[in-house]
């Protein structure tokens, strides 16, 4: 593996004399450089709508002094623009003076390949693959009447330069398949869509049987809402499905969970460390070590290597997710989650997989507990504000549970609640926790990341459903 220090025009030594020059005095800071390439392409009404290409590289350089943060970047790897960026991020230290951090632990364990996906299979493999998912869903019912398949893969190659000298290395595939689905009956039109991805090769997800289930799946969910019943206002027991619904335990409560906002108390759960956040039972982590999966990471974007970290445990909240900075400002320890979108950007606490361990009841015993109720397998946009923990989200298919059985579907559904409220309307936890299936973007501060989700089917007591007054 070619080392990204030597495309500058200046010996590696060098470099590391300036790096260690620039930090001198701060409390932290790297030289984060990056060497990406991107490719999508996406069929959609029948032809090749679009298909890009793009590759990138560059720089960061960040010096830390207190709460104070200096950033520079350049897409120029040069000697010239090095030192433009040191004069830049310099200032920031203003006579401050302190011992640089040390450095964080290393690592040997990797959990993906290196291998880069976009080659192979090649651009002509490709585009015939999306016409003939196009073709095949568009076979299989009449009441289809657009398709649009898309795929997506991306290599990053992350070099992490310390003041100290410690070189950390970082290569991360990923690849991303999705199929969406409109049917329709008359003048009346629906959508059904379903994904797939991780970081990894695409062999897993080009065999016949694999994207044949997922535009089968797509189309079934499309289907079900041709048929729903527009979804009752009011307040009801809702069970949520396992998997892709933990997005909005991600969003409702992951997002209050990071450390910037609790070092700043604009977080819901600020100040309550060690207080009964949830109801007991409910154990809450983020995982960033799952190996191939859409939010691991080796290393986080700080080199700071991934972590299995519990953030509530029992109900009871435990722990923030944490980058350097913000641990170093709490008196807490980094846990692996200081994430950045690209060379471009600097780092804050962002979360990897999140989601909610299992319990020890059946899918089948949480529904049938519910006499009125709905059953939300999958959830599509929502809105939450931080500092309230108030949260909407939209279901993309759910159903009306009635004397303990799912029955009809129903669409329009609006969950609308309070995190850390709705965390303590949990009264029955699932023994079937799955996380979603590679999809998952977040976004925070203009900066996106791919994440994992998950969850483990659950009761939610007398939630607030928007829908229509009937």
């Amino acid at each position: 593996m070619t080392s990204l220090l030597s495309e500058f025009d200046i010996s590696e030594e060098r470099i590391r004399r300036l790096v260690a020059d620039t930090l001198h005095g701060a409390d932290d800071g790297e030289l984060f450089l990056e060497h990406s390439q991107s490719e999508s392409l996406m069929f959609d009404n029948g032809r090749l709508k679009t298909a890009s290409f793009n590759t990138d590289r560059g720089f960061g350089l960040r010096a830390v002094a207190g709460e104070a943060t200096g950033y520079a970047h350049s897409s120029e790897l040069s000697h010239a623009a090095l030192l433009r960026a040191s004069d830049a991020v310099s200032t920031v230290k203003n006579g401050h003076q302190a011992t640089l951090a040390e450095a964080p632990s290393r690592t040997n364990h990797h959990l993906y390949s290196d291998e880069n996906p976009i080659p192979s299979p090649g651009f002509d493999a490709k585009a015939k693959l999306l016409q003939d998912i196009d073709a095949y869903a568009r076979n299989a019912d009449p009441r289809v009447r657009q398709v649009t398949a898309s795929l997506a893969s991306s290599w990053q190659h992350v070099e992490i330069l310390r003041g100290d000298g410690q070189v950390v290395h970082d290569i991360r595939p990923m690849v991303r398949m999705n199929i969406s689905v409109v049917v329709g009956d008359g003048e009346r039109q629906e959508s059904g869509s379903y994904g797939m991805g991780g970081r990894k090769g695409f062999d897993d997800f080009l065999s016949e049987e694999s994207w044949q289930y997922a535009a089968d799946e797509a189309l079934r969910q499309a289907l079900v809402n041709l048929e729903a019943a527009p979804a009752p206002a009011g307040t009801f027991d809702i069970v949520l499905a396992n998997g892709w619904p933990g997005v909005m335990l991600h969003e409702a409560v992951g997002h209050g969970l990071e450390g910037d906002f609790n070092r700043k108390k604009a977080s819901a759960f600020s100040g309550l460390m060690g207080e009964q956040v949830a109801a007991k039972g409910i154990t809450v982590v983020d995982d960033g070590t799952f190996p191939e999966r859409r939010g691991s990471i080796t290393v986080d974007d700080e080199g700071t290597p991934s972590a299995h970290n519990v953030l509530i445990e029992d109900g009871r909240l435990v722990n923030y997710m944490q980058d350097r900075q913000n641990a170093r400002l709490m008196n807490m320890k980094a846990t692996g989650n200081g994430r950045r979108q690209g060379y471009a950007y600097r780092p804050m606490p962002r979360m990897t997989n999140t989601f909610m361990m299992s319990g020890d009841k059946t899918p089948e015993e949480i529904i049938t507990s519910v006499k009125n109720g709905i059953y939300a397998v999958s959830f599509g946009g929502g809105q939450v504000d931080i500092t309230s923990g108030k949260f909407v989200f939209g279901c993309t298919e759910a159903y009306m549970i009635e004397d303990g059985k799912v029955t009809r579907p129903i669409k329009g559904a609006m969950l609308i609640g309070n995190g850390p409220d709705a965390m303590h309307r949990i009264s029955m936890v699932g023994n079937d926790m799955k996380l979603d299936t590679g999809v998952g973007n977040c976004g925070k501060a203009g900066q996106w990341v791919p994440v994992g989700v998950g969850q483990p089917h659950l009761r939610m007591d007398q939630m607030t459903v928007g829908g229509t007054q009937l």
